[in-house]
């Protein structure tokens, strides 16, 4: 069972993200919280699989719940779903350590399968936010000393991991195209993000960018 936390300030939109995982046999709803603050309460008392996280709420956004959930060392996996797609939004949550990022306007049917994506480990971005990403990337900087550093850390296998990773692909798939089993693939993922100091796989999918391993308008489904 995928125990699911709501944090939202609109108690109708709560309702609305309820009753469509109240439908899944496999999701529970343990708790609801209307500010930022109570989100972090709640994700202390209840740790539940999953928060579903918006933004902007008062007392502290969800960027700042997100950030305090991740850096507190909480079992608890961030998806932020938001009215919102402004870039800045998108940055500061994949920063913060959010697991994945959805738009409200996704249909309903895609909810439940984001929370169990999410929950599995796996990130998650839309693809309206993943364009937005790549955009944001095209005209940096070459990277600083200290990425290239940090990059340098990584085996060729845990390299060949990131840059899947960063094309947003899930453990399972990963697996299979560079012919190693799921377990092995996750353990190359642990590695990796402890040697970047990374808190989440989204925060690897930035990095990959930012250290330009991965361009914009590679092929996703492109090998390596």
């Amino acid at each position: 069972m995928i125990r699911v936390a709501i944090a939202d300030d609109e108690a109708l939109i709560r309702g609305g993200l309820r009753s469509m995982l109240d439908a899944e046999p496999d999701l529970e709803i343990v708790g609801e919280a209307a500010s930022g603050r109570d989100a972090v309460e709640l994700a202390k008392l209840k740790r539940p699989d999953v928060v579903l996280m918006d933004v902007r709420m008062p007392e502290m956004d969800g960027i700042a719940a997100t950030e305090r959930i991740v850096g507190q060392g909480l079992p608890s996996r961030v998806l932020v779903v938001t009215t919102f797609d402004l870039d800045d939004h998108v940055y500061a949550a994949l920063r913060a350590g959010a697991s994945g990022f959805l738009l409200k306007d996704t249909d309903p049917d895609r909810l439940a399968d984001a929370v169990r994506t999410v929950a599995s480990g796996d990130a998650l971005l839309s693809p309206r936010v993943t364009r937005r990403l790549v955009e944001h990337y095209v005209a940096r900087p070459t990277p600083t000393p200290a990425v290239t550093s940090q990059m340098s850390t990584l085996t060729e296998r845990e390299h060949e991991v990131l840059l899947q990773v960063a094309r947003g692909l899930a453990n399972a798939e990963i697996a299979a195209r560079i012919h190693l089993s799921e377990a092995t693939v996750k353990t190359h993922v642990t590695r990796m993000l402890g040697k970047l100091e990374l808190r989440s796989r989204t925060q690897a999918v930035v990095f990959a960018y930012e250290s330009g391993l991965v361009q914009p308008g590679d092929d996703p489904g492109a090998g390596t």
